[in-house]
Parts: structure tokens; C-alpha cells; sequence
């Protein structure tokens, strides 16, 4: 196990009703003018919006709101974020959504605070070294963005989307109401517990030795998210899958099952590619990749993914052929996301197989130096354009 520093400094407050006490988390904060921040009109008819804002004025906290963001959240929302924040006085960003209006909060928080073009966070040409307060109220169970330390936002104009890592992307709060969760459509439903198992998964597949502990971790969490993901695409108003979802969305990318190990994240930069071109669910770009992923690299640590294989989907083990087993876990992985209405081919999901040495060439490289992309098990652009070649069938 590797050394790791581990701190989570944002607040969990779970349960029902909890949005309505989002004032006091505020004042407590010190905030004075919020922004709040959404995505599309389902907050404003909810009447989420309405309590949000109830709650604030109850503690005297003024408020101006914009609405609007998208799926893949654009940078032009957060330059108009950043414009209206600054002409009110905004000292506090409220994030109300799934990782889209979070993430969306968090450039614009970083953005707040810094004289440049936020977009250098993004590029690499700078890092924030202080951003304005930031608390989310969570209604989807997918990204994890209410305590992780990533961000991830689109560049219009290019196409290009980026993510940014920094301790400072980590909200104050996170208030969670798995009630919140319960008017997502199925296909929602279902791409945000593949996002959840992604984030998992991209822990979990690494080459470090010793790590029971967390890997156990791991298999755990995704045995749970696995069975509430069944539960609630066919029953989304049942509260307990709901809330087994939302707090596995947490706890799937804050570092809780990830320390002390090197993970991989070759999967996230090329779906980036995939849902920066063609506008699709992050976690339906990764149903795609992930297994496409898993049949190319399974022979790099076979027993690895014969691991994954046995103790996530209890496939017999085979200590003759191990590469039999993980390729029997793949071919579960990719069962259980048929059976919750993921696609998992490229044609699928609407991709053009002529559109694959460029999705390949413009992967982000993780490792400059060496042109590389994942952590546990490096590509160059050949390996990249090979798996979405396995992906495309």
C-alpha cells in the first residue's frame, strides 16, 4: 500500500427533508448572497427551488439564481455564472443538481477568484489557489462531484472537455435527500449508477500489491450499487435503493475506497471524447468503454480482473485459464448493464467508427512526458484506437 494523505472536509447532512435546512448550512458558513445554481426546469417544478430559496430568506440570506446548465456543463455557462456572481456581490455559490450544476458551481467558484480566464484551470496553465464557498444539494446519484476533488467542464467552441484536480473543488456541504432522486427517469437512473461503478472500477483495477483492505472495500460498494441499481430503475420511488445509490456516489469518488493504490482513469479520458462530440451521458459513454477496456488490458493482471470476477459476480474461479474467469466477469458486467438499459457498443450509443483515430489522437495524455493515458495500465493513441475499435461492434 502506498502512502496517501486522506481528508474530506465537506459535510454530509443525509436524509429526508434535509434541503429545507440549506440556510442555516449557509449562514453558518458565513455567506451572505448566494447564486443558485441548476440545470433544467425539473428543480424549479419540484418546488425544490421554491424550499431552497424559502430556506435562505428564512435566515435573511439574499439570493439571485441562474438556471440552465447542461449535461456536460459548458464553459459559457460558467463565464455567464462568473459575470452575473460578480455584478451581485455573490459571496456564495449553491449548487443545486446532479454533477453537471455542480461541477458547473465549482469553475465557477474557482473563477470568482481569480483575475485570468478560468478555462487556464482547465488547459493547464494555472492552478487555483483559492476559491469562493461552495455547498451543493444533490439530486442525482452518479458523478460523486458533491465531495470529490475533480471537476470537469466542456469547452465549447473546441469541443475539448477537461477535468481539474484540486482540493479546492471540494464543497462545504453536500445536503442529500434521496427523495430528490426519485422523479429521474430510468435511462438516468441507470447512467449514473454506471458512473458510480466507473468510479469505482477505475480504483480498483490497479497494479499496486497489498490492498485488501480497500479492494474489499470496493467489491463491497459495487455489490451494493449493483443490487439498489436494479431496484430503483424499476422502482425509482423506492427510498432505501435510492439512498443506497446517493451515498455510493459519495463514497465512490471522495477517496474512500481509492487511497493507498494507484488507479487507472483511461476509461474517463476517452469517454470524455465521446460525450464532448456527440453530447452523450457520461455514464452511457462509459458503459461503452469500460468493458472494451477490460477485454484489452484483463491480460496485463489477469488475476486481477479474475478477482473482480469472482467476488463482484461471483463467477467460478478457473486456476487453470484465470483468463477465462475475467472474461467471464466482463461478459457479467456487460449483462447486468444491458439488463439496466446501458448500451454497450458504440453503434449503440450513436458513435461513428470513422470518428476513431480522432477520438483516439485527442484523448487526453495523463502523462505528457511519456504520451501516455492511465494511471495502472499506460496507452499511447494505438492501444486508445484499439479499444474503441473492440467497443465498435
Amino acid at each position: 500500500m502506498k502512502n496517501f494523505t486522506y481528508q474530506v472536509p465537506t459535510k454530509f447532512v443525509f436524509g429526508r427533508g434535509t434541503e429545507n435546512g440549506v440556510g442555516a448550512e449557509v449562514r453558518a458558513l458565513g455567506g451572505t448572497k448566494v447564486l443558485i445554481h441548476y440545470g433544467g426546469g425539473s428543480a424549479v417544478r419540484s418546488g425544490l427551488i421554491d424550499r431552497v430559496k424559502a430556506s435562505l430568506d428564512a435566515e435573511g440570506i439574499a439570493h439571485v439564481e441562474l438556471g440552465g446548465v447542461q449535461p456536460n456543463p459548458r464553459d459559457t455557462m460558467v463565464y455567464k455564472g462568473i459575470e452575473l456572481a460578480r455584478r451581485e456581490g455573490v459571496d456564495f455559490v449553491l449548487a443545486v443538481g446532479g454533477g453537471s450544476s455542480i461541477d458547473s458551481s465549482k469553475a465557477i467558484a474557482h473563477g470568482l477568484k481569480y483575475d485570468g480566464d478560468f478555462w487556464d484551470f482547465f488547459c493547464g496553465k494555472a492552478s487555483p489557489r483559492e476559491t469562493t464557498l461552495l455547498g451543493v444539494v444533490l439530486t442525482m446519484s452518479a458523478a460523486g462531484s458533491e465531495s470529490s476533488n475533480s471537476c470537469v467542464i466542456t469547452q465549447e467552441s473546441t469541443l475539448t472537455k477537461r477535468g481539474l484536480r484540486s482540493e479546492l473543488n471540494r464543497p462545504k456541504f453536500a445536503i442529500m435527500n434521496p427523495e430528490l432522486a426519485m422523479t429521474l427517469p430510468p435511462y438516468q437512473i441507470a447512467c449514473g449508477a454506471t458512473d458510480i461503478l466507473a468510479h469505482i472500477m477505475e480504483r480498483y483495477f490497479t497494479c499496486e500489491p497489498d490492498v485488501d483492505l480497500t479492494d474489499r472495500l470496493c467489491e463491497g460498494a459495487m455489490q451494493a450499487v449493483i443490487r439498489a441499481a436494479k431496484i430503483a430503475v424499476q422502482d425509482p420511488s423506492n427510498y432505501d435503493a435510492q439512498a443506497q445509490l446517493m451515498w455510493g456516489s459519495t463514497i465512490a469518488h471522495n477517496e474512500t475506497v481509492g487511497v493507498g493504490r494507484v488507479g487507472d482513469w483511461g476509461s474517463h479520458q476517452i469517454e470524455h471524447e465521446l460525450s464532448a462530440l456527440y453530447d452523450v451521458a457520461h455514464g452511457a459513454g462509459l458503459a461503452v468503454v469500460f468493458p472494451a477496456w477490460m477485454r484489452y488490458q484483463m491480460h496485463k493482471n489477469v488475476m486481477r480482473f479474475a478477482q473482480f470476477a469472482v467476488r463482484v459476480y461471483g463467477c467460478p474461479m478457473d486456476f487453470e485459464h484465470p483468463e477465462k474467469t475475467a472474461l467471464a466477469g466482463i461478459e457479467a458486467h456487460e449483462a447486468f448493464l444491458r439488463s439496466i438499459g446501458m448500451p454497450i457498443t458504440l453503434r449503440e450509443l450513436g458513435a461513428k467508427a470513422e470518428d476513431i483515430p480522432a477520438l483516439a489522437a485527442k484523448t487526453k495524455k495523463t502523462d505528457p512526458v511519456n504520451q501516455t493515458t492511465g494511471g495502472a495500465f499506460p496507452m499511447k493513441v494505438p492501444d486508445i484506437e484499439a479499444i474503441l475499435r473492440i467497443a465498435d461492434r
